[in-house]
């Protein structure tokens, strides 16, 4: 059914989408302990996630509904196999909110201090573990003939998966030091205008290395690409986007350098859609086992109705981001109601 294959674009784009929004307030998180040196410049880099952060974790919700409802056997198949992982994104999500809210609730240095590390370690914590699952996805799982995962959480840390997570730390890192060139002035943006060439370099090498090793992981994945030429257009897109992003920090051209990390992110995620599909799924046991599209998704009817409430429903989602985006626009100024 061509709904099968729509609902697949769907979800990756809302997947992409969710890496993309709240990728670079994750990214702001990974970079605050680095870039602030005070509490003004603390508070500077909160406010500048400050009215959309809680938003933009909306489209990680919009992704397992997705997932639930398009392709319920996958949703089955990785909320049992994946549990403690998943148990454990919700406990940093939490411990991000709290430490979001918190923190300018009392005015002492070590109160403070404590939070911003929790902002920290939960943002990084969040993106480790998300590039883990990813990683545990494209190499595949031990799933059997029923749709059962036998997978421990000791497993699921396996280098493969742990080096992707780490790549995933240095991406967003990147994508949320670019954003803030949009939000920041004076010594701060000085700061992270010297930190983003450093953090390009550092995720491009670990962005080759982990190419590499995919291309050597997976012989069905590799001809995939060998068999559908046109896929080769996403990973040198994204190539591109990546180097359009360099120049154009350098040009001081910060919101084209950011629309050049989101597509990046975007092409990124469509390399990996389309070295899968249509496989959502992967068997480290056998092939047979496989998730695709054509064996875990709904029935028509069910695909059909999703698929008109979603003509009529995103562009209300999409405009009222814009809108929220176009309204919180500028550089960060502080007032008495700031975090």
């Amino acid at each position: 059914m061509w709904l099968q294959t729509v609902w697949f674009v769907l979800y990756v784009a809302v997947i992409a989408g969710y890496v993309i929004l709240d990728g670079f307030d994750l990214g702001v998180g990974m970079l605050s302990v680095f870039v602030a040196r005070d509490d003004r410049e603390q508070r500077t880099l909160l406010n500048s996630i400050g009215p959309v952060w809680d938003g933009n974790e909306v489209w990680l919700v919009v992704a397992g509904g997705a997932l639930f409802a398009a392709f319920p056997l996958v949703y089955a198949a990785l909320f049992s196999g994946f549990y403690l992982a998943m148990m454990l994104v919700l406990l940093v999500l939490i411990l991000r909110t709290i430490a979001i809210e918190f923190r300018s609730k009392r005015e002492g240095r070590r109160w403070r201090r404590t939070w911003d590390w929790f902002f920290f370690a939960s943002s990084s914590g969040i993106t480790l573990l998300l590039g883990v699952a990813l990683g545990n996805v494209i190499r595949g799982v031990a799933l059997d003939a029923g749709g059962n995962m036998d997978v421990s959480l000791v497993d699921l840390l396996n280098p493969y998966s742990l080096a992707l997570g780490v790549t995933a730390v240095a991406m967003l890192s990147l994508h949320g030091g670019i954003y803030l060139t949009l939000k920041v002035d004076g010594d701060l943006l000085r700061r992270v205008e010297r930190l983003v060439p450093k953090l390009m370099v550092v995720f491009f090498v670990l962005m080759t290395g982990m190419v590499a090793w995919t291309a050597g992981l997976d012989d069905e994945v590799a001809g995939r690409f060998r068999d559908r030429a046109w896929t080769l257009a996403f990973p040198t897109l994204a190539l591109a986007s990546a180097l359009g992003a360099w120049r154009l920090i350098r040009a001081t051209r910060y919101l084209a350098a950011f629309g050049a990390s989101a597509m990046m992110i975007g092409l990124l995620m469509a390399t990996v859609a389309a070295g899968l599909y249509p496989v959502m799924l992967p068997s480290s046991i056998d092939v047979a086992n496989d998730l695709t599209i054509h064996n875990a998704s709904s029935a028509e009817p069910t695909l059909m109705v999703m698929f008109v409430f979603a003509l009529i429903g995103l562009p209300f989602v999409l405009l009222y981001t814009a809108g929220v985006y176009y309204f919180f626009r500028g550089r960060v100024v502080l007032d008495d109601g700031s975090y």
